[in-house]
């Protein structure tokens, strides 16, 4: 792959064979950053796990300290008090059948769903549209629940949700350039601690492989697993 001039540039201050420890990770992705805008900051799991097992194909969501940077527009499917809950929240679009149809003919000025249980039957028929997506609400990341109030504010919060990707990896956005150091490196070591807690039972030797921080467009940074341990936020 053709990489461009600034691209290389920001490389040279990387040493690929290094694990940096995490606040000089954090420091060194916001200095290598190529683009003119905010751009947003990845880490990326490298995981000893099989996803075609059931208890290996992780997936969840949790809030971050410091949030994404992004606020997202959260459509809540309710009926009756648990609309009025959710709109009490700050949910951007609030409806029941309405809004179903309305994403049924292509609708999708949203970057999150959340749905009450008693929803899902309906909900459930736009599976074919919204899977592929990633937008379908699931009990395992609090997007169908009863308590939509909650999920509305973690959601605005910075709350992201995080699974397992076809060969086993975690990929998720924990933030921006325009955060301080320290920022990202609390953001990561949350989301690090949940990965480590989560650990299948099944997964036999090495379960966390690698792990790599990047920005938009820049280059990928090693991150030392064992100073992530060690690691005080």
């Amino acid at each position: 792959m053709k990489r461009g001039k600034r691209y290389l540039e920001a490389a040279k201050q990387v040493d690929r064979l290094k694990e940096y420890k995490l606040l000089e990770a954090t420091e060194l992705v916001k200095k290598t950053s190529t683009v003119k805008f905010d751009a947003s900051v990845e880490v990326a799991f490298r995981l000893n796990l099989d996803p075609r097992k059931a208890e290996q194909n992780l997936r969840g969501a949790i809030v971050l300290p410091h949030g994404t940077g992004k606020v997202s527009k959260v459509v809540v499917i309710a009926q009756g008090e648990k609309a009025k809950e959710a709109k009490d929240a700050g949910a951007d679009f609030v409806g029941d059948k309405d809004l179903i149809d309305q994403i049924s003919k292509g609708w999708f000025d949203f970057d999150v769903i959340v749905a009450t249980p008693d929803m899902m039957a309906q909900l459930g028929k736009l599976g074919r549209v919204l899977g592929p997506k990633g937008l379908m609400p699931n009990p395992k990341t609090g997007t169908v629940t009863l308590d939509v109030a909650n999920a509305v504010k973690e959601i605005k919060a910075g709350k992201i949700e995080y699974r397992v990707d076809k060969v086993g990896n975690i990929h998720a956005s924990v933030g921006k350039v325009s955060f301080t150091k320290e920022q990202l490196a609390e953001n990561i070591h949350t989301l690090f601690e949940r990965i480590v807690q989560i650990k299948p039972s099944t997964v036999k030797g090495t379960y966390l492989k690698n792990l790599t921080v990047t920005s938009s467009m820049g280059p990928g940074i090693k991150i030392d697993r064992d100073d992530m341990r060690e690691f005080k936020k």
